[in-house]
This record gives structure tokens, sequence and C-alpha cells, in this order.
């Protein structure tokens, strides 16, 4: 009887010490799932006034013919064109980037970044070049820019450019700049240059 009594209390205390283990989890999440009820950015951000960005950089008049011309739909109502939102310009409300790209290879002919002035849009920003793209870094805006030599094909550049630019007074400064370049020996990239001939070859 003392070993069967035993072995109840052995096997109540190991139940009892595995679903504690298990009823610990949640409890201890609570407090974590409770706060941003209370401070979270979900109930004091603001919602992102969006943008028809089409319609935007077609009422342009600083974006050239040439992008807008590359403005078109690629496939039923989609547009080639990519939209960011974010602090760039230390405005109330969210900046615009929109990067315009072609159709067939989505490559980048266009970026601007727009700025809110009183319920309408200022382009305070523009560049337009072909492989040109922009993106939103920590409160900087960031160009990059494929480089093609002659005989690059348009999936593979020979490097790209990228400027970091940060709003000072009221325009975009350079504040960085990084040059890479890509290997040409890679697989699908730009072919390598023939292997010199040895000196007894004929």
């Amino acid at each position: 009887m003392a070993g069967l009594a035993a072995f109840g209390l052995l096997a109540v205390g190991c139940s009892t010490g595995g679903t504690g283990a298990r009823d610990e989890g949640p409890a201890r999440t609570d407090p974590v799932a409770q706060t941003p009820s209370t401070a979270g950015p979900s109930t004091t951000a603001s919602p992102v006034k969006k943008v028809d960005a089409v319609r935007l950089v077609m009422a342009d008049p600083k974006v050239s013919d040439r992008v807008k011309a590359d403005l078109k739909r690629c496939a039923g109502d989609a547009y080639p064109i990519d939209t960011s939102y974010g602090n760039l310009t230390s405005s109330p409300v969210p900046d615009v980037v929109v990067n315009v790209l072609t159709c067939g290879d989505a490559v980048g002919v266009g970026t601007f970044v727009y700025r809110d002035d009183d319920d309408s849009y200022e382009n305070v920003f523009a560049a337009e070049e072909p492989a040109v793209y922009s993106t939103i870094d920590r409160g900087d805006l960031i160009v990059t820019r494929q480089v093609y030599a002659k005989g690059d094909p348009v999936s593979y550049p020979s490097g790209e450019i990228v400027v970091t630019y940060r709003w000072t007074g009221n325009r975009f400064v350079e504040h960085d700049r990084v040059e890479n370049e890509y290997s040409r020996s890679v697989d699908g990239g730009i072919a390598e240059e023939p292997a010199p001939t040895s000196p007894g070859a004929n």
C-alpha cells in the first residue's frame, strides 16, 4: 500500500509539472499581448494617406513625356509602378516614393518623391535614367542605379551606384555614395573573356 501511495504521488507530481509548464506559456505572453492595446503603434499611428500614383505622375509637369509614355498598362489593369510611403522630409503626412518601370523586364525608368503640401503633392525629387530605383531606409532616400557596360544584358549589369540622400532644409542632399562592381564570371552573367593562348600553342 505504501508503494502504491508513493507511486500515486509521483504520478500526480509528474502530471502537474508537465501541465504547469504548458500553462506557463500563455501566462507569460498575456501581458505582452495586452501591451499594444495601450501603447502599441497600431492604436496610435495614423493611417497612411494613399494616393493614385499613376494619376500623380501623369499630372506632374516635371515628369518627362518619355516616362509618361512608359507608364501604360502591362496586363489588364496593372501598371508598371511601385509606390512606397514613409517619413523622408519631416512632413506630418508620409511622403510618397514612386518608381516607374518598364513592362517587359521591370527596369526602372524614373523615380520621384512627392511631399504633401496643403492637400496636394509637390515633386521634391526626380531622377529619370535607365535602371534607376528608389527606396526608403530609416528616413533616408536610397537611390540605386544599375551600371551597364557595352554588351551587358538587361538582367546582368556590370555594377551599381547607390546614393543616400537626406532631407536638409527644403531639399534632398547627397549624404553617401557607394559603387559596386559585379563579378563577370557568375553563371548566367556576362561571358568571360577567352583565356590567353600559351606561347607554344598553334
